[in-house]
Formats: C-alpha cells, structure tokens, sequence
C-alpha cells in the first residue's frame, strides 16, 4: 500500500505535468469548426448589400492609381476606364472572382505537418500585424527592433494555438525601410517552420518574398504537376474610400503571377473612410474587395484569394479607433456570410483593443472581437495575438493571454460532443442519484481532458494565490513569455539553404542604399 501511495505522489505538480504533456495530443495544424457560422442578415438583406455594391461598382467606381497596366487589364475586360476611375458593368467582378478564384486552398508550410487549409470549415489563427512599437511590463513601451521580430516569430512558432507565423508581427525600426523585409522574411523561414505572410510594401518586395521563399524551401515551388505551390497569403489593403493604389496593386500583381495568396483587404475606421452604418461600410467593403480580388484573377486565372474585412468603429468626439464595440461585430457577420455567397476564404477578427496595457479593458475588448471571429466562421485570423493601442504597439504578455484565448477558441469550435463517450449515458444510468461523480470510472478516464486548462488564468484559492506571490494575469503572462523563448528550439534548416538565404539577403541589401522612409 505505501509503495502505492510513494508511486502516486512522486514528482508532485511538476510530475503530474509532465505526465500530462506526456499524453497530450498531437497539435492540429488548423482548426476545424463542428459549430456552424452564427447568421444574423436574412437571405434578402444580404441580396441587398449585394445589389448595393454593384451599384457602387458601376455608379461610382474604383481608383486604380499610377498603375497603368491594370487599368489596360480592366479594359480588356469590359470595364469603363475614365483616367484611373474604373466603373464596372453590374456584376462583371463577381462573375469574374467566382469563375476562378478557389473556394480553399493549402498554404504550404516548411514542414508539411504544419499546412494549413484556407477556407471552408478551417479557422487558422495569425499573430499581430504592422506594430511600430511593443511593450512588456520590464521596458515598457518602445520602438520595436529586429530581435522584437524574431522573438515573436519564436512565441507564435512555440505556441500550440497559433497555426501560421504571421508577417510584419511587428516594425524592425532599426533596420531601414527598404531592407527590412528581407530580414523578416528570413526570420520566418529560419525561425520557425510554420506558414507565413510576405512583404508587400512594394513589388519589387513582394519579388524578394517570393524568391526567398523559392529557397526556403528547397530551390523550387512547384508541385509534381508543375504548378507552383502556395506558400504565403500576404496582405493587400485598398486605401479606402474606393481606392487601389500602385504600392498594393504591384505587390499584389507579384504575388498573384507566382500563385501566391493575397488577403485583399478594405481597411474601414467607420465615419472616416465609409459610412457610419454597418450595411454602408459591408456595401463598400465588398465593392473594394469585390475589385481587389478580380484584379487579381485578371492576372492570373485561379490564383488564390481571401476576403479580407477590417472594420472598425472611431470616437466620434476625438476621431479614435474603438476596438470591442457591437458594430463593427456586425460587419464582421455580415461580410463573413458575403465571402460564403461569393464563395471564396473570409479573413477579419483578431484579438483586438485599444488599451495601451494588458489589463481588463484590453481582454474585454479582445473577447469581444475572437468570440464574433470564431462564431462567423472566419478563415484567415490576422491579429489573432499581441495586439494593443489599436494596433500601434504589440505586447509580449498580451501574445501570450491572447495566446491562451486562442486555445479556448479551438475547443469552444468544436461543438458538443455526441460520441458515446460525450453522451455519458452508461454513467449516468450506472449512477445512484444524489452521489457524486468525482470517484467513477468516467470521470477518471475524462479528468485530464475534460476541461480547457488556461495557461496563464489562476483558479487556485486565496491562500493559495497569496501563498504563490499574488500575481496578476498580466505578472504570470511576463512569466510564460519569458520561459517560451528560453526553451525556445529553432527548427530544422537545411545548412545549404540557410546560406543561399544569407547569401541573398546580403547580396540584396548590398545593391541598394538605405531608405528611411
């Protein structure tokens, strides 16, 4: 009997981890939604938002700026080009994206265990985007840097509940503007292996993406049939109101001729740049979207696409962004049931907030962006984790309690259980009513599974919590971010590979003069 009892104890709670992780699952690359998208417009309102963008399409019309080329392209196709306005006969765009954009595609990753599906049931959780400055509860906030860059990269490839390394998680300031993309791509091809976002800031960026990328993975992209594989969704964002500029449209170019996934995105502050209404901003939202993604058909037929909508609603009485707020939720549903008419992956959501620190307003307004993401059925979740001051600024303990989110998310997509097993039944007709369920055979076969165990959420007592230094959430989030990065293990990289990347990354930069802005 005591060699029993020694058996059970030995190792205490750092044992009873061990053994837990021992038998933890293998992580899936993605998630799978079993909960089906929450629908709040009927048939017919949404019919209406849909008639409403055709006449913006058609009445009023899309810029496409210092980019001659694609006015010739929408010319070609049967647009009216008047200088740069581009009006579009009622339905052209549409015809044009559903005739050839691919309802899913795969991204593929370095190590092919980490693919993910874009579109349909998959959920793929991004990081934070575009930062200038980061903060942590040490240093406070500050100008991001290149080891800022890198050791998001390493938190997002340690973390179970993100599926792709992101892109610009943050700014590298010290590091000028016209070089710091080939550095951050680096970074995600030498410091994890998951999928990952190219640069896009200019064409010729976006070609140095995609070379890298070439070598990253081997010398050649594509596939036994000879097609090239998608291995990166990059951002393209029109400069709304009604607005493609030559920055976005080259990049976007680029990466549709080589195959790769744009995430053609309208970036909305409600008021400002469209309509205060939540149906005028979807309406617009879907006109540009509508433009961006049949550009990028008329490049290439077939190359892959994602929705992108980023709306958000603004203090009327300072012109701030807000984070958090019903409105922009309902855009968030309603052009995510758009994308599944169109048929093409849906990209918006986030953890979003524009608290300058991780505290209560931040995981309110975070809550309520990742709980509407999850419910519509989003795809592609950029902002997934990290984000903070409404985007100026990516915290380390904020990644690591969105993070933790993230992974409540993934087991709230699953839905209810109706194996035998979730139904319980023999239990509960072998169960005597008014006893308890702790001692019996179903509970300790489901104890270590049971429940989402939160990495950074204290639910210990009082006692135990003052006992264990009386830490906030933020307090145990410094701790996790700084344990994730020391036991950080890069990823396996071809020796020969990392020194073609080096080589070009140097060769590169050597051939250009520094650019500050």
């Amino acid at each position: 009997m005591s060699d029993t009892r020694q058996g059970r104890r030995s190792g205490g709670r750092s044992g009873r981890a061990a053994s837990r992780a021992a038998q933890r699952t293998p992580v899936a690359p993605y998630l799978t939604r079993l909960i089906k998208p929450y629908e709040i417009v009927s048939e017919e309102g949404l019919e209406i938002i849909e008639q409403n963008a055709d006449t913006i399409l058609e009445q009023v019309g899309i810029e496409f700026r210092n980019y001659p080329s694609a006015l010739d392209r929408w010319r070609d196709a049967g647009a009216d080009v008047d200088g740069t306005r581009v009006r579009f006969p009622r339905g052209l765009c549409r015809t044009i994206v559903t005739n050839s954009a691919p309802r899913t595609y795969v991204q593929h990753a370095r190590n092919p265990d980490r693919n993910v599906l874009i579109g349909a049931d998959a959920t793929v959780f991004a990081p934070n985007y575009g930062s200038p400055f980061v903060y942590d509860q040490d240093n406070g906030r500050r100008y991001a840097t290149i080891d800022d860059f890198q050791n998001f990269v390493k938190l997002a490839y340690m973390s179970p509940n993100l599926h792709h390394s992101g892109g610009t998680v943050c700014e590298p300031v010290d590091i000028p503007v016209n070089k710091r993309h080939l550095d951050m791509v680096y970074s995600h091809l030498r410091y994890s292996d998951k999928p990952f976002m190219g640069s896009v800031t200019a064409g010729e960026r976006a070609a140095d993406s995609v070379e890298m990328a070439r070598i990253g993975f081997g010398g050649d992209l594509r596939d036994a049939t000879g097609v090239e594989r998608t291995v990166m969704s990059s951002l393209i964002n029109a400069s709304s109101p009604l607005v493609w500029d030559d920055t976005m449209l080259a990049a976007a170019e680029t990466y549709a001729a080589a195959n790769q996934a744009c995430v053609i995105s309208p970036f909305i502050l409600a008021g400002a740049m469209a309509p205060t209404t939540a149906a005028g901003v979807a309406a617009q939202t879907l006109a540009e979207a509508l433009a961006g993604m049949a550009f990028c058909q008329l490049v290439r037929p077939g190359a892959p696409v994602i929705f992108g909508s980023f709306a958000s609603s603004m203090s009327m009485a300072t012109g701030a962004p807000t984070f958090g707020t019903p409105e922009p939720a309902i855009v968030l549903y309603t052009v995510a049931a758009l994308a599944r008419r169109l048929g093409v992956p849906f990209r918006s959501g986030g953890s979003m907030t524009a608290s300058k620190l991780p505290d209560a307003q931040a995981a309110y307004e975070s809550a309520s962006t990742i709980l509407p993401t999850v419910m519509a059925g989003v795809n592609f979740v950029l902002h997934a984790a990290g984000w903070m001051e409404g985007g100026l600024a990516i915290g380390y303990e904020k990644f690591m309690m969105d993070a933790d989110q993230l992974g409540m998310m993934m087991t709230f997509a699953k839905g209810l259980d109706v194996t035998p097993n979730g139904q319980a039944i023999d239990a509960l007709c072998a169960h005597e009513p008014g006893n308890h369920f702790l001692g019996t055979a179903h509970t300790l076969e489901n104890f270590e599974t049971a429940f989402y165990r939160s990495s950074i959420a204290d639910n210990s007592s009082y006692e135990q919590w003052l006992e264990d230094g009386a830490t906030t959430a933020a307090q145990r989030a410094n701790t996790a971010w700084k344990a994730s990065l020391a036991s950080y293990e890069p990823p396996p990289l071809d020796d020969a590979i990392d020194a073609e990347l080096v080589d070009y990354v140097e060769r590169r930069k050597a051939e250009m003069p520094d650019e500050l802005g």
